[in-house]
């Protein structure tokens, strides 16, 4: 099986040598293309405006001056054309991927553009509170297993999976619960201070949103309770029911 790895945290990330680990305990065919800097928060977005540039660090080991979408673009319609991956992985994210953060996270993006482009894909992230160092040995040890589940399992091809590791040791976990995916309470906030001169400048707080949901059997509800969460995510956006509402509401007025 030919494995392809990448993330939003670039090529020099703990997260992605912690993946390569993983990937290799299911194969030899390990390739990573990864962003050369971090990219988190980039969500799914590409680089238009100027040229990409590819460095090859080893055989199979190569960055990207772009983003996590652009890697993927590099990755799959370039550098392993001849032959396409079987999985790709994405992560590990240093910080979850919940709620309303799969729209923007650069780890789903990559996730979601191999997805677009053919290949099954998930994305993995670990929980970090504040002040704490990732415990990437939960996602070490608990994902070979089910990322082997899932390959038995399948899934469509225009979904991907968005797997999240809670911040506990990996004796500590209590189990996996496949969840749809939550929305915060708290939605972070943005500071404002002055530069030397008395300029304003704004600094987004997103790391600072809180996990607080009443919904329970969402990721962030069971990632509280030291739950591994696993989403399916669809590509397909489209709302049907508001869709079939709307259709009725403007053939009213024709």
């Amino acid at each position: 099986m030919r494995i392809l790895i990448s993330n939003d945290d670039s090529i020099n990330a703990p997260g992605i040598k912690v993946l390569e680990k993983i990937a290799h305990t299911m194969s030899d065919d390990v390739w990573v293309v990864a962003p050369e800097v971090e990219h988190s928060g980039a969500g799914h977005s590409l680089t238009l405006g100027r040229p990409l540039r590819v460095r090859q660090i080893s055989e199979k080991r190569f960055a990207v001056d772009g983003t996590p979408t652009d890697c993927m673009q590099v990755a799959l319609k370039r550098l392993l054309k001849d032959k396409m991956p079987d999985l790709m992985l994405s992560g590990v994210n240093n910080g979850a991927n919940l709620g309303e953060d799969v729209t923007y996270s650069g780890t789903i993006a990559a996730a979601m553009e191999a997805t677009i482009l053919g290949v099954p894909s998930i994305a993995l992230s670990q929980l970090v509170k504040t002040g704490q160092h990732a415990k990437w040995s939960t996602a070490e040890h608990w994902a070979p297993g089910i990322i082997a589940q899932l390959l038995k399992a399948g899934w469509p091809k225009d979904v991907l999976i968005n797997l999240n590791f809670p911040n506990v040791i990996a004796d500590s976990v209590k189990g996996i619960k496949v969840v749809k995916h939550g929305m915060r309470h708290e939605k972070g906030d943005i500071t404002q201070w002055c530069d030397p001169r008395g300029e304003p400048f704004y600094w987004l707080a997103s790391s600072i949103r809180g996990e607080k949901t009443d919904e329970p059997d969402t990721d962030l509800a069971c990632i509280t309770e030291s739950y591994i969460t696993l989403t399916p995510l669809h590509l397909d956006l489209t709302h049907y029911d508001t869709l079939d509402h709307l259709k009725k509401a403007m053939a009213d007025d024709t």
